[in-house]
Formats: C-alpha cells, sequence, structure tokens
C-alpha cells in the first residue's frame, strides 16, 4: 500500500530547487519590470507583453510575488508543524 506524502518531506526534498526557482522568478520580473520602465526588454520574456502593456505589467507583477512566496516558502521551516 502506498504511504501518503507528507508536505515537509516534500520541501525538504526540494528545497533548494524551490528556493532557486523562487529566486529567479523574482529577480527576473524585477528586471522586466525595471527594463520596461525604460523602454527595453529581455529577449526571451517578449511573450509577457504580447496581451498589451497592462497585462504585461500584471504578470511581471504576478511573477515578482510568486517569486517571493516560492523563496518564502522554501525557506519555511515545517519541523513545529507536527
Amino acid at each position: 500500500m502506498l504511504q501518503p506524502i507528507h508536505k515537509s518531506l516534500v520541501m525538504t526534498k526540494n528545497k533548494t530547487l524551490f528556493t532557486i526557482i523562487g529566486f529567479l522568478m523574482f529577480i527576473f520580473g524585477f528586471s522586466t519590470l525595471v527594463l520596461m520602465l525604460v523602454g527595453m526588454n529581455l529577449s526571451f520574456l517578449t511573450w509577457i507583453d504580447a496581451g498589451g502593456k497592462l497585462l504585461g505589467f500584471v504578470v511581471r507583477l504576478l511573477l515578482i510575488m510568486s517569486g517571493f512566496i516560492f523563496f518564502y516558502v522554501a525557506q519555511s521551516d515545517y519541523k513545529g508543524e507536527d
């Protein structure tokens, strides 16, 4: 019979991966937001502005916030929850 996977086991196993993903999402979101203000863009993230400038701004903000959340959750300590 399969045992249910506990969320702390998954997070401790992939803590480094989630930290790196969150950090990269935050850095790319913040850098594209700053570059948007001066009229530039990273070439591999040009798809963000495909729906218009407002949607592109919202996607950038979501990228920043979700990167911060990924980073924060990955660095959280789940040992006290048991």
